[in-house]
């Protein structure tokens, strides 16, 4: 099971190692092994990124969009090609099935790769005509970019991160998060064999420190963030205090509101992908379900049977559908949060235990679980758990529900099952959160921005929103006459 890669930074194109940092062990969510062993950034690691980062960026902010396009198309084809082996290197690292990375992390980096590197080509200014003088607007890069990545999808979103900067000519340090640190080194190496130059993707490894130290570092230009809404706040504060450019993807805790009209196998569909997919850990996840309440007990009903049908078991075994929690703090929370349902007076409708797999003694596993008969107020439907615990809410009206699905400082995602169309435009239209479906759930094609409102964040991956918000818009008038002056 080791997956130790030849060492634990990547700057510069080449592999660089410093043991004066603190210690990152790495595990399989599934065993408790360690798989891996590196080593936190250290100042010099981090001025070392920062400098290659500054000495290569100009001359590939100089090349045709096109050029830069190429290498990253490139990229995209290796990461296509390699697909099984990173899949299974995510998995090691997150816990996940190989059924889901094979089809959700690096291919989805891939994706982003390619989008970008087709997109940019075409990414301009405008023109504006003024009736003899004219000015137009160029799109340019804004220098140094910092990512820093959470731990439920580290190869996707370090291609999210990583594309539409690169794309629009600036450089990147990568941090990924300390529990799953090992996919950005891979996609690292990649961007090095499709031709990037030296210097403008670098990965560091390290823990909230090493994040606070570049989104503060005078050289940055820009942080984008995708994690918890204490995070995004802790490093926002920073970037805020240099005006520096910032993009925060952060948590949620998202409504998907089923009126009783919906195709009831649907909804159960778009809700369990809501709620179970990789554990439940996932920012956008929908886990406040509003059912109306002429269909709720049936929708209950099959809800359970369906739950009850999802394989737990080996990550590494194609048929398996859902796997452990990433660590233990992550698996103690989530139990936690299952006490509190209880305790508030929520009906346990199914799981929420710790299963017992012969081999998986050591696995941060937790059952799927349901709870119904949740009202507003109690904290499991209010906070965000990061953990398979879905909360079955009931609800009269679309007035009602609107307003309820509202009540929340979050805003990241929401949903709507209904075939009523006219009535799921007009509830979506009154919904405030980022990124919405309308008898789907989850979905999240590059072609589409994503982000949040309120709390769950500022700006946009993905999509030409993102190279809008990795670039700076520079404003030129050009007179075509005399300059008319009092003086």
């Amino acid at each position: 099971m080791r997956a130790q890669p030849k060492a634990s930074h990547y700057i510069n194109g080449r592999y660089v190692e410093d043991q004066g940092g603190p210690a990152l062990s790495v595990t399989y969510p599934a065993t408790g092994e360690q798989i891996a062993a590196l080593h936190g950034a250290t100042p010099n690691i981090l001025e070392l990124a920062v400098a290659s980062a500054r000495e290569a960026q100009p001359a590939w902010a100089r090349l045709k969009p096109v050029e830069r396009g190429r290498i990253l198309r490139r990229a995209s084809d290796i990461l296509r090609a390699r697909n099984e082996e990173l899949s299974r290197l995510e998995t090691l690292d997150t816990g996940k099935p190989i059924q889901e990375t094979l089809v959700a992390d690096a291919a989805s980096a891939a994706d982003a790769l390619e989008f970008f590197a087709g997109a940019i080509g075409a990414y301009n200014g405008e023109y504006i005509d003024l009736g003899g003088p004219f000015a137009y607007t160029r799109r340019e890069p804004l220098g140094i970019c910092v990512g820093i990545g959470a731990w439920n999808y580290p190869i996707q979103i370090a291609g999210w991160k990583s594309a539409p900067a690169l794309a629009m000519g600036n450089a990147m340090i990568f941090k990924p998060s300390e529990n799953t640190p090992l996919s950005a080194l891979a996609l690292a190496e990649i961007y090095t064999e499709a031709g990037l130059p030296d210097g403008l993707f670098n990965v560091v490894q390290g823990f909230g420190d090493v994040g606070a130290a570049l989104a503060s570092h005078e050289a940055v230009d820009k942080v984008s963030v995708t994690g918890s809404v204490a995070t995004g706040k802790k490093v926002l504060a920073l970037a805020g205090g240099h005006m520096k450019h910032a993009t925060m993807e952060l948590g949620g805790k998202s409504p998907i509101v089923i009126f009783d009209d919906a195709d009831l196998e649907n909804a159960i569909g778009g809700a369990m992908l809501g709620n179970f997919y990789s554990s439940g850990q996932v920012c956008s996840n929908g886990t406040r379900v509003f059912v109306q309440k002429v269909l709720h007990d049936r929708f209950v009903e099959r809800l359970v049977e369906r739950a009850k049908t999802i394989r737990l078991g080996d990550p590494l075994d194609p048929e398996t559908q859902m796997g452990p929690l990433v660590n233990k703090a992550q698996h103690e929370k989530v139990l936690g949060y299952i006490e509190i349902g209880k305790s508030e007076g929520a009906t346990l409708a199914l799981g929420g235990s710790v299963p017992s797999m012969q081999g998986f003694d050591g696995g941060l596993f937790i059952e799927p679980t349901i709870f119904t008969g949740v009202t507003d107020t109690m904290r499991i439907a209010r906070e965000e758990i990061f953990g398979p615990v879905m909360s079955v809410l009931s609800f009269d009206d679309e007035d009602e529900v609107i307003e309820r699905a509202n009540d929340t400082p979050f805003g990241l995602a929401a949903g709507v099952f209904t075939k009523d169309l006219p009535r799921a435009h007009r509830v979506i239209g009154q919904i405030k959160a980022g990124t919405c479906w309308i008898n789907a759930y989850n979905l999240t094609p590059v072609e589409m921005p994503f982000g949040g409102m309120k709390q769950s964040g500022i700006g946009r991956e993905n999509a030409l929103a993102a190279l809008c918000h990795y670039s700076q818009v520079k404003t030129v008038y050009v007179e075509t006459g005399n300059v008319e002056s009092p003086y």
